[in-house]
């Protein structure tokens, strides 16, 4: 080995010693490893290049991981980034399993251990999201056939994490991370191992014709890349697609949620680029919301479908809009998506004005302003779950947004936003609101007041992991191709030490145009 390599033993020694100069030195090896990650991950070029290769890079940063104080922060950091915007790719997956054993072993047996919560935990819970985001994808091409023994490997750590996920319920940001872990365990799981899984019967579409290997997709979702696919090759036919996409806007009403919040992440992605992508998604979260809310309002004693689980849409929808607001191409998006389509009301100066109130006001936008105004205005100590997450989210969103467009060509736009945070910090006395915004500005390793005009700057280093900006153009790419690139989709083999160039080439390859139209992020 070389002498800068990471071994168990100096794992030890470097969270054990207490002398400083020998510290010093294995501070210096640490870092030597951390550039030598960054070159594998290749970080600048989106996981793209010679010099990238990254399952041993992966690897190596989860031991890194394990090193305390700012080697393990970098190391998570840049572990989260690269799982944001690496291809898909049928030989990443061993290495994919040994970060969902690492993530889920530090969570079961060490997070669940402590008394509070720390930032490491929800770098963990993010990391995790973003591992069994893509092993769902590879699950719904057939790939994880010949991976049982890894699945098994990670049932008790799942079953764990299952019986301790009720101490992050006050944190939806983590909660909901947890959710889907657990959500997308239980499908894959009980798929690929029928005999041996821990998990219950796991409810899946009927009536659908859309198939992949042994999964069956639901409208929804195959609409949805649909629609990202006309979005992405300007063609006639979205408007059409659209139609059928409301047609089938019900299909989120379902209780297996997994398909759902597919969905919308890549509807997401489409809003990103096209104004009416983004008038239908937030339609179809409009009516989702009105009937979920109608349903929990009515009487107990009548039976009623449970939504016990809307809330994770809800939160899903939040995120979305706040990359929305930063990341879309044109500024019009941006505009959209924080104030709505209604123009004939200046919602912005009632915003968490009014009394609150036990009747529900009417839901006219799901913008971010809409729904502040639509949640703040009913939150209590007993509301439903999905009105405080839903308005949890918002609020959290909002602080890391503020914080990262702080930008001399968007002075208007992050006006409104710290209007808006101050109006909340002024009327909003709710503990688990006021919770969010500290989690929020934990997360960005600033612990000045959120809300003050004179808040130091994020650093540059931290924004690149705060929001996932390439995972769902990496989701709805490998979909489209699967969906749409060919009717006989077909498996490697895990015997093949290699697997060829064009029998993966819909999970790899990379188009130059689309990519320099995701990157667009300024107001220019």
């Amino acid at each position: 080995r070389p002498s800068f390599s990471i071994t168990n033993e100096f794992i030890l020694k470097f969270n054990q010693t207490k002398n400083s100069t020998e510290h010093k030195k294995l501070l210096e090896v640490a870092r030597k490893n951390i550039l030598k990650c960054k070159r594998k991950l290749g970080l600048k070029t989106l996981g793209c290049g010679r010099h990238v290769y990254l399952p041993a890079a992966w690897t190596e940063v989860m031991y890194l991981a394990q090193c305390k104080g700012e080697i393990q922060d970098e190391a998570l950091n840049m572990l989260y980034a690269s799982l944001d915007h690496a291809c898909f790719d049928y030989d990443h997956l061993p290495a994919l399993f040994f970060v969902a054993e690492s993530v889920l072993h530090r969570l079961c047996c060490d997070a669940s251990l402590k008394t509070y919560l720390y930032s490491v935990e929800i770098k963990l819970t993010k990391i995790g999201y973003l591992v069994f985001l893509r092993l769902f994808i590879f699950f719904l091409h057939g790939y994880l056939e010949n991976f049982k023994q890894h699945l098994l490997r990670l049932q008790p750590y799942l079953l764990a994490l299952y019986f301790c996920n009720e101490s992050y319920q006050k944190y939806p940001n983590i909660f909901s991370n947890v959710q889907f872990i657990l959500k997308t365990s239980e499908v894959i799981c009980k798929r690929e191992m029928p005999s041996e899984s821990i998990f219950g019967p796991v409810k899946i579409y009927e009536n659908t014709d859309s198939y992949t290997v042994g999964y069956q997709v639901s409208h929804l979702l195959w609409h949805c890349v649909s629609a990202w696919s006309c979005v992405q090759n300007n063609s006639p036919q979205l408007n059409n697609v659209l139609k059928h996409l409301l047609f089938h806007k019900t299909e989120l009403l379902t209780n297996c949620w997994l398909d759902s919040g597919l969905a919308l992440l890549i509807l997401g992605e489409a809003a990103k680029l096209n104004m009416a992508c983004l008038k239908v998604l937030m339609d179809i979260v409009r009516d989702f919301l009105s009937t979920v809310m109608s349903v929990q309002n009515q009487n107990k004693s009548c039976k009623v479908d449970d939504f016990s689980w809307a809330w994770n849409i809800v939160y899903l929808y939040t995120t979305i809009l706040a990359e929305i607001c930063l990341f879309a191409a044109t500024s019009d998006l941006r505009k959209t998506a924080f104030v709505g389509f209604c123009k004939c009301k200046s919602s912005q100066k009632n915003i968490l004005l009014m009394e609150k109130s036990e009747k529900q006001p009417e839901l006219c936008e799901t913008s971010i302003l809409g729904l502040l105004e639509y949640f703040s205005s009913t939150i209590s100590d007993n509301c439903d779950q999905v009105i405080w997450t839903g308005y949890y989210g918002l609020v959290y969103n909002l602080v890391k947004m503020w914080e990262l467009q702080r930008d001399e060509e968007q002075d208007g736009f992050t006006n409104i936003t710290w209007q808006t945070l101050q109006k909340i910090k002024d009327n909003e006395k709710d503990a688990r609101i006021q919770n969010a915004t500290h989690i929020a500005q934990a997360e960005l390793n600033d612990p000045t007041d959120p809300f003050s005009r004179y808040s130091t700057k994020v650093l540059s280093n931290v924004q690149e992991e705060v929001f996932a900006k390439y995972i769902a153009w990496r989701i709805a790419s490998a979909l489209s191709k699967l969906f749409f690139y060919s009717t006989d989709v077909r498996i490697p083999s895990l015997k093949k030490s290699s697997i060829k160039r064009d029998q993966m080439k819909h999970l790899t390859t990379k188009s130059e145009p689309m990519k320099k139209r995701v990157l667009r992020f300024t107001v220019r």
